[in-house]
């Protein structure tokens, strides 16, 4: 056996190199002839282009007239009945405490208290978006909406 007749068992990997013949040959992938062939200057983005780069805009398209205003996370008043002592404070802060909310939804989004449900306590909300009939629900109850 000879230093120079040795073979080593899993030899490396050689890297694919494109553009030099074989399945990467003539245009390489690139087409045909034109501006687009050539690396790093092509043609400048056109504005839905640059929307997909904005996070905040991304999927709405160009003419979308969506809010990108964040939509309310809903909490019924039935919710309320069963987590709550009477006379107790209802606010973000106590909704993340009881486990209702998270704390990245309470961070993100307003709160909404919703009507579904029946409410027998009197409680105190504060610093929560109501409902007209959940409002109905907290003043009939004894309780009142700051």
């Amino acid at each position: 056996m000879q230093m120079n007749s040795l073979k080593r068992a899993n030899p490396n990997k050689k890297a694919k190199k494109v553009g030099r013949g074989g399945l990467r040959g003539k245009t390489s992938g690139r087409g045909h002839k034109g501006q687009k062939q050539h690396g790093s200057h092509g043609i400048r983005a056109e504005i839905r282009d640059q929307i997909k780069k904005l996070p905040k805009l991304r999927g709405r398209g160009k003419n979308s007239n969506k809010s990108v205003r964040a939509q309310a996370h809903g909490v019924n008043v039935a919710v309320l009945e069963a987590h709550f002592d009477a006379g107790s404070v209802v606010s973000k802060e106590t909704l993340v405490e009881k486990g209702i909310i998270s704390q990245a939804q309470a961070r993100k989004q307003p709160i909404k208290i919703l009507g579904n449900g029946d409410l027998s306590k009197k409680l105190t909300i504060e610093g929560c978006l109501v409902s007209q009939s959940a409002e109905e629900k907290i003043t009939k109850a004894g309780g009142s909406v700051a």
